[in-house]
């Protein structure tokens, strides 16, 4: 299967240097350098939480398995030691019966002692193995003593380790469902100063923690253009007060393009430089008269490598000349928590 995220770096490898190359003949440079820099802040941010986003998922899914076998193990010490004590209740019994049995012995000897002498070496034999038994199952009993002992303190020590795990996923769950909270909030937000274009070529949809605002061509642009009309810049206003509001959000827009290739000729190269313009013009007007931390945002293009209908029709191809904002919340307090652990 080919890597997708290799295929986005390449896409983005490449937008950059068409960017770059359209740019840099009407550009001064140091609004250029600017530039630059703004978007190598933003791709590295974005890869990051990337990076910070799958390593949670493989660290949650592994912490769940460790926690799944400590349990099992927590059971299989528990048993172990119900059944060594119940061996070492067995021992003492058995050592009370070698006492009695020793007594006996001891008190027959001494009746005996004016019997022959074959019979007393007998005793006196047997009750010496018996003397020699005795102190076998006596050294047995302390050492399976001392086995249960630590098997105890293993036992505490594993409950213990069990405890602080148990502690720290219910905090990562605890912040996970936040974080989904805060989703869902925020699309409704979103949906609510939206309101009035979703039945004009927009939807605001939620999948994967994030929030997606598309936006069709008919509503941003005229065919083959990178001014948006009233229509959209409005809704773009709408949008922009919303993420003004929630500073916790990064945002990336996304261009998209039909695969029906650009005039020659025209002001664009190709279906990558329009649909990275198309982006860049949108950031201007979410920044444009708002207080939105432009370090929060990133402009990228797609072409036409991204389509929503693979189809070959007139229909298809509308519905994917597009524009997508993707609304993604912070994860630093998660990130926190995985560092101090």
């Amino acid at each position: 299967m080919i890597d997708s995220k290799n295929i986005a770096m390449k896409h983005r490898q490449y937008i950059v240097y068409m960017l770059i190359s359209t740019m840099i003949s009407c550009v001064p440079p140091s609004q250029f350098k600017e530039t630059q820099n703004l978007n190598q802040d933003c791709r590295e941010e974005r890869d990051m939480l990337v990076s910070r986003n799958e390593k949670l998922t493989v660290e949650n899914t592994e912490l769940k398995a460790k926690m799944d076998q400590q349990g099992q193990n927590a059971e299989e010490l528990a048993k172990s030691s119900e059944q060594s004590r119940e061996e070492v209740s067995r021992l003492r019994k058995q050592l009370e019966q070698m006492n009695q049995q020793y007594n006996d012995l001891k008190k027959a000897q001494n009746e005996l002692l004016t019997g022959s002498a074959t019979e007393t070496r007998r005793l006196l034999s047997q009750l010496q193995v018996t003397q020699s038994d005795l102190q076998k199952r006596e050294d047995q009993l302390n050492q399976l003593s001392r086995s249960v002992d630590e098997k105890k303190r293993n036992f505490e020590t594993l409950q213990a380790e069990m405890n602080r795990k148990n502690a720290r996923l219910n905090e990562l769950e605890r912040i996970l469902s936040r974080k989904d909270s805060a989703v869902n909030a925020l699309k409704q937000k979103v949906s609510a100063a939206l309101m009035g274009f979703e039945n004009q070529g927009l939807t605001v949809t939620q999948k994967n923690g994030k929030v997606y605002v598309s936006l069709e061509e008919k509503l941003l642009f005229k065919s083959g253009s990178t001014e948006v009309d009233a229509k959209g810049v409005s809704a773009l206003k709408n949008l922009a007060r919303v993420l003004e509001q929630n500073t916790d959000i990064n945002i990336q827009i996304e261009g998209h393009t039909d695969d029906v290739p650009v005039i020659k000729g025209s002001a664009y190269q190709d279906n990558w430089d329009l649909s990275v313009q198309r982006a860049t013009s949108i950031v201007r007007i979410l920044l444009e008269g708002t207080t939105i931390n432009p370090k929060r945002l990133l402009a990228s293009g797609r072409g036409e490598f991204m389509p929503v209908d693979p189809a070959k029709t007139a229909d298809a191809r509308q519905k994917n000349r597009r524009t997508e904002i993707i609304l993604t919340p912070k994860l630093d307090e998660l990130f926190k928590i995985l560092e101090t652990n």
